[in-house]
């Protein structure tokens, strides 16, 4: 009798499949505001401890797993611009203007990665369309294969959702730049936050609405379809 050892045959939870993005963007991101913020380290000090667990991620995807890790390089480039822009003093406002280099770059890099037929964001919005489930997992694949009826539409929201988020945030890049240099030093230090957490909560709303609601119901009409194909090649075998 063979024993299942350690996590073998475990379902994948929510927090396995996002795993990866927490530790690529949330993680490095995160900890830049924690030492500048709360531990009131330099800026310089704040982008290059923060900038560690991205460079760990690239040159390990590059040496052992042969390959680039697209989300951690990205947030390892944003940080060294960022360090070097550092140098730069003198400038309140320039500071404020740099902080919105990171949501540019990364904004960047998802619409390019939409034109590239790779969108970025699914890594993190699978997950909670999927919901960790081997049958929705298995009609996720179909679709975005090509091998389902809906595949075009399927993967046409799939674009959708990542050309949504790139544009939020390149329009919060925008608007945090100008406020820089329109808005009083003082009002914008805080203003800045409520910009970025304003842009995300649109992004949320409006990519649910164009492209994760459609997604999900084409999702669950091909796990009915799927489940519907295996008893008619049961009885034909």
């Amino acid at each position: 009798m063979t024993k299942n050892t350690g996590n073998q045959g475990r379902k994948p939870s929510v927090l396995d499949n996002v795993k990866p993005l927490l530790i690529d963007v949330a993680l490095p991101l995160g900890s830049y505001y924690l030492f500048k913020d709360a531990f009131g380290v330099s800026t310089f000090a704040a982008l290059a401890w923060s900038s560690v667990v991205p460079a760990v991620r690239t040159v390990w995807g590059i040496v052992r797993e042969r390959r680039t890790n697209a989300l951690a390089g990205l947030i390892l480039a944003v940080n060294v611009v960022s360090l070097l822009l550092s140098f730069v003093s003198g400038d309140p406002r320039l500071m404020l203007a740099k902080d919105s280099g990171v949501s540019s770059t990364v904004a960047i890099g998802i619409l390019v990665s939409v034109r590239l037929g790779k969108p970025m964001m699914t890594a993190g919005m699978k997950p909670f369309v999927v919901k960790g489930d081997a049958a929705r997992e298995a009609a996720w694949q179909r679709l975005v294969s090509g091998a389902a009826d809906e595949s075009a539409a399927f993967r046409s929201r799939e674009r959708t959702f990542s050309m949504v988020w790139g544009l939020a945030l390149l329009a919060e890049c925008v608007v945090r730049v100008v406020g820089a240099y329109t808005i009083p030093v003082g009002t914008m230090v805080w203003l800045g936050s409520v910009i970025l957490i304003a842009a995300m909560a649109i992004g949320m709303v409006v990519s649910g609405g164009l492209a994760v609601g459609p997604m999900e119901r084409m999702l669950a009409a091909e796990v009915e379809a799927g489940r519907a194909e295996r008893p008619a090649v049961a009885v034909a075998a």
